[in-house]
């Protein structure tokens, strides 16, 4: 197996909303390029394909980790084609190898271990230098973060409670959601209710994935009293920054993962324009709003299920 495979492969386990994986990879010599797949776009809460960019930007990061742990040099072309729009990256192969990446090799190890949990929180809080760190990865990815501070978490749960409310009247998004929660195994994808978590009171709410039927497993005792909520933004939302928005929330949730947090995004709040709109608010108006992520330390808990995965046959072509 190639490089380029191995990297592409590794992509598969990327965040992405709903677990859609809107993505695919086509290999061609020394050169590996990321498509969007538009059909796999949740129309009723991503109509203009935000969250896909988002999720296909977290791919493009993972691949990016993996190479530069196995000590390849690359370079990265982002949109390189506007004749293709659905052609978002290309990655090119250097001719030499390097030295692998020390930290490189730190986050691509949790890779495979990062999950979206969104088990409740104990109240052991975030340390103020750990989201010094995840702010510093975040701005060399080319994005923002904004820490939510205590007098804002009050707007910031109004908005995503108001935001899931919204959405849960839409029958358009109900249809969604069924969708994406009875798939098939076979498909690898969406959020099957053995992996959703039960309501239960939270300091910002948690999308409930199964409104008509059971969650899988249970939030737990704790509340979230410990947790940290971030704000992902940039400075726009053309694909260029959307892109970059996805790869700075891939380095932000390794190397959350890799410091012993549990990571939860949470993109409620950003799918419906007026909550979005109170979400610039606490931005102070200096930048788009991308995502939510809920951040903070689990008591001794059991594993997750697992979640699936596309069959790599089906996400990525080699070109002979």
């Amino acid at each position: 197996m190639t490089p380029l495979e191995d990297a592409a492969r590794v992509s598969q386990h990327a965040p992405s909303v709903f677990n859609t994986q809107p993505w695919a990879w086509r290999i061609t010599g020394d050169t590996l390029e990321l498509f969007a797949e538009p059909d796999r776009r949740v129309d009723s809460i991503d109509p203009d394909g935000r969250l896909l960019l988002l999720s296909c930007g977290a791919a493009l990061h993972h691949t990016r980790v993996a190479l530069a742990a196995a000590g390849r040099a690359i370079s990265v072309e982002r949109l390189p084609d506007p004749a293709e729009p659905d052609l978002l990256a290309r990655v090119r192969l250097g001719e030499t190898t390097v030295p692998p990446d020390p930290e490189a090799q730190r986050l691509a190890a949790a890779i495979t271990r990062r999950r979206t949990d969104r088990r409740a929180f104990d109240d052991r809080p975030v340390a103020e230098a750990e989201l010094t760190r995840l702010r510093r990865l975040v701005e060399s990815e080319g994005a923002y973060l904004h820490v939510v501070r205590p007098e804002q978490t009050a707007m910031l749960a109004v908005s995503t409670e108001l935001a899931a409310g919204t959405e849960l009247e839409d029958p358009a998004y109900r249809a969604d959601l069924h969708h994406w929660t009875s798939r098939p195994d076979f498909t690898g994808d969406g959020v099957p209710p053995a992996t959703a978590v039960q309501p239960g009171l939270r300091r910002v709410p948690i999308r409930n994935f199964t409104p008509d039927g059971t969650a899988g497993l249970n939030a737990g005792v704790r509340h979230d009293r410990g947790a940290s909520y971030v704000v992902l933004f940039g400075a726009g939302d053309q694909h260029a920054d959307l892109l970059r928005g996805g790869e700075a929330l891939s380095a932000l949730l390794l190397l959350a993962t890799a410091d012993g947090l549990a990571t939860a995004p949470l993109s409620d709040t950003i799918e419906v324009a007026w909550p979005r709109q109170l979400l610039r608010g606490l931005l102070a108006g200096i930048g788009e709003p991308y995502l939510v992520i809920r951040l903070g330390h689990l008591s001794a808990a059991d594993p997750l299920p697992p979640v699936p995965r596309r069959d790599p046959r089906d996400v990525i072509t080699i070109v002979d």
